[in-house]
């Protein structure tokens, strides 16, 4: 089977993986906790997207992975885990929390797809041969990110509930 085919499979398997997984065990949870605390969980997962730096580091891709597409991957995905640290230091500032947790999410969200569309410009699913170690980042974890960003933009956008009403929804569901 082509390279290419195997890394489309890969990808989309794990889509399907994540989300069944999110599904059943993230969204109820983050669905029975404040506002805050939601935020607070996708930010310490997105903290860790400092290990897209692993991109531009030599030895651990391939010589070939197109330039573009690994600088623009990296730093991007630095940037994000930057922004979404300076969340979780900020949590005691309200307005400051939730400035960095909308900049995180826009930067990342963008990062993913602006990703994706320099992979299919450079041809990368036919080589991803040339990820090396890090093949990985794309197939089991960028899935989970997108999903997590996804899921931060409805808990920013949805209305708030009322102390009450998100006692009586945890007590219908307990």
């Amino acid at each position: 089977m082509p390279t290419e085919v195997l890394f489309q499979i890969q990808l989309v398997l794990g889509y399907v993986a994540w989300l069944l997984c999110f599904g059943a065990y993230g969204l109820p949870w983050l669905n029975s906790t404040d506002r805050t605390a939601a935020q607070r969980a996708i930010a310490t997962l997105h903290s860790f997207r400092f290990f897209g730096l692993v991109f531009i580091l030599p030895g651990v891709v391939g010589p070939n992975l197109p330039a573009g597409f690994a600088a623009f991957a990296a730093y991007g995905d630095f940037a994000t885990g930057i922004l979404a640290l300076l969340a979780l230091v900020s949590i005691s500032i309200p307005w400051l929390f939730w400035s960095f947790v909308v900049a995180f999410n826009l930067v990342g969200a963008v990062d993913l797809i602006a990703d994706y569309y320099h992979a299919i410009q450079a041809g990368l699913p036919a080589h991803a041969e040339q990820l090396g170690a890090a093949y990985a980042i794309p197939i089991l974890y960028v899935p989970l990110l997108m999903i997590t960003h996804i899921a931060a933009f409805y808990f920013l956008l949805r209305p708030r509930r009322s102390a009450s009403r998100a006692i009586a929804d945890t007590a219908t569901t307990s």
